[in-house]
């Protein structure tokens, strides 16, 4: 079964039962401080799951571009993947527990045809606060999965950060038939026998900053269930690669290879679709934030090109061909493939500037040693050359043996780990930050930010548009469509009129009504076609008309004193203010 079809068949599923499908949100998060990238189907949700009303209603369902940044490094292997696609169904008050397995079960074995006899499931093993999910697994049982195959694990517990909603989970997995690797082998058990292809959150309770939980008074369900591997389990692959959505690209780099590296093939399949679909929705290469993300996929592609010898020029064939295989899943594609291979064929030049830059740098250093008689190149040049320069480790170690020399390989692999620990810590961080976190302060950012586009576009022009926006408790960012650095002139103009705009007491209304009149009333979004047919649009007075999913402040005099502290360049033609409410 093609991966289209089994969304198509998810989306069709939980329409016949009653869910409202919402579009996708772009991969790169709107009002939300969390992550650099959209990385969960409920992600764009959060506002809902916290007790707002959707204007779509309280069963919903989707399909959510995703993108997960901590695991980059281990894309080349049979699994990982930066890019995937999430879909989900969402009950905001409605059903719970049984309707939630009775559906999934459901769809499993109906509608993708999966013999029950092939599915395992876990559920939440209970702790020094909760009993054990005794009535899910009971559920479960009744649909026909034997209690031998219902597993209790301490790890079937969902939260957004350290407070927020929170609940048990069930997950499903599929059995691949490989044998178990020891008796207690379970669906904990990383042998690849069991598959997981589904969460379903029971969202019941609130965990306080004290630890102690309480009932929510509405509670959610939120189910993920990943494209890429269940099209590579119905279609009995070995891995995503195999599938339609990568095989016409790795022919083609088979087609193209010097030498033959699976896992250099699967990096610059990967990076390669991530890109697409991170340009596609908007993203820049740059040195900050998502732009840094980006700038490395493309770079880490380009160096496995090199690697397995195939022509940089093949890029814009490449993309081609990505284009075509993946339009039926995502349309925008085609219409935004010019502009993507603009954006990725400019960094492939810069990039092959600073290889040229690296290999300056790598002669410097090596000299050096030779001077001083050394004849090994110790790790911290080859990570130096790699962080600084963004260097590649197998061209300094190549460079290095042609000149005679020895390299440490270990005290660089020793400085990378590290180097990659930090920064798988710091996106679980950002993760952590903010989706539980939607107080008063960052309500204020909310608000702000309406008053900052108007103020923009009012002093700069009608150009002005959001590009993105990142909210904390202590500040927020701006990014917006401008070509050329604000005059200290236009920043003071700016800041005047939001803080005129505060003293003026303008009351926020909250409005509902189908997008096709919003957009006719002239109200602006970031993405306009991630909204559905029914929107919420928050009007400022004359000053502001933009949907936008909130939360958001009864009247602008409750947001203090706007002052933009900084104004800078994000990426190309996009600009970026910080600010602070005072």
């Amino acid at each position: 079964m093609r991966a289209i079809e089994i969304r198509n068949k998810y989306l069709n599923f939980f329409k016949a039962h009653g869910h409202s499908i919402i579009p996708s949100s772009p991969l790169i998060p709107e009002n939300d401080p969390s992550v650099l990238f959209t990385t969960a189907g409920m992600q764009p949700l959060v506002p809902y799951l916290l007790g707002e009303e959707h204007p779509a209603g309280t069963r919903l369902t989707d399909y959510q571009k995703c993108l997960r940044t901590n695991d980059i490094d281990e894309v080349g292997d049979n699994r990982h993947l930066t890019y995937f696609e999430m879909l989900g169904n969402w009950s905001l008050g409605d059903y719970f527990k049984e309707e939630s397995i009775k559906m999934s079960f459901e769809f499993l074995t109906k509608e993708l045809g999966i013999p029950a006899e092939k599915l395992s499931v876990t559920c939440f093993d209970g702790n020094e606060q909760l009993p054990k999910d005794e009535l899910s697994a009971s559920i479960w049982e009744k649909e026909g999965i034997p209690r031998e195959r219902i597993y209790f694990l301490k790890d079937n517990w969902w939260i957004a950060g350290e407070t927020g909603p929170c609940g048990p989970d069930t997950e499903m997995f599929y059995d691949t038939g490989k044998p178990k690797c020891s008796p207690e082998c379970n669906p904990d058990c990383d042998c690849g026998k069991y598959v997981e292809i589904w969460n379903n959150v029971f969202m019941e309770f609130f965990k306080k900053e004290d630890g102690t939980l309480e009932t929510l008074k509405q509670h959610n369900v939120d189910t993920g269930l990943g494209l890429e591997r269940m099209a590579m389990l119905l279609q009995g692959k070995e891995t995503p690669f195999d599938t339609e959505i990568f095989k016409p690209v790795m022919d083609k780099l088979q087609e193209l290879q010097q030498e033959d590296l699976i896992e250099s093939r699967r990096i610059i399949a990967e990076h390669l679709r991530s890109s697409i679909m991170v340009i596609s929705d908007g993203g820049r290469p740059s040195n900050l934030d998502r732009g840094y993300v980006l700038r490395r996929l493309i770079r880490r592609m380009i160096r496995h090109m090199n690697k397995i010898g195939i022509n940089l020029n093949e890029l814009g064939n490449l993309i081609d061909i990505n284009v075509e295989a993946l339009k039926e899943l995502y349309p925008d594609l085609e219409k935004n493939k010019e502009q993507i291979k603009t954006v990725i064929i400019e960094e492939k030049d810069k990039f092959v500037k600073t290889l040229d830059k690296g290999e300056r740098e790598f002669y410097k250093d090596i000299n050096k040693l030779k001077q001083e008689g050394k004849d090994l190149v110790p790790g911290e040049i080859v990570f130096r050359l790699y962080d600084t320069y963004g260097f590649p480790p197998e061209v300094t170690r190549d460079l290095s043996q042609e000149n005679g020399m020895k390299i440490s390989m270990e005290e660089f692999d020793k400085l990378f780990k590290e180097h990659q620990a930090k920064s798988r810590a710091g996106a679980e961080q950002k993760f952590k930050g903010g989706l539980a976190s939607t107080g008063e302060q960052e309500t204020k950012y909310h608000t702000a930010t309406h008053l900052l586009n108007a103020a923009l576009k009012q002093v700069l022009g009608s150009h002005v548009h959001q590009r993105g926006s990142n909210i904390t408790a202590e500040r927020m960012r701006f990014d917006f469509s401008h070509d050329s650095k604000m005059t200290d002139e236009e920043k003071k103009q700016t800041e005047d009129l939001v803080n005129k705009w505060i003293e003026d007491a303008i009351p926020v209304e909250k409005l509902e009504m189908k997008k096709d009149e919003a957009i006719a009333m002239g109200a602006e979004a970031m993405f306009i076609e991630k909204y559905g047919d029914i929107v919420t649009v928050y009007k400022i007075g004359d000053v502001s008309l933009e949907l936008c999913g909130g939360p958001h402040v009864e009247n602008t005099k409750e947001l203090g004193h706007f002052k933009i502290k900084k104004e800078e360049s994000s990426s190309s033609g996009v600009r970026r203010i910080k600010a602070i409410l005072e």
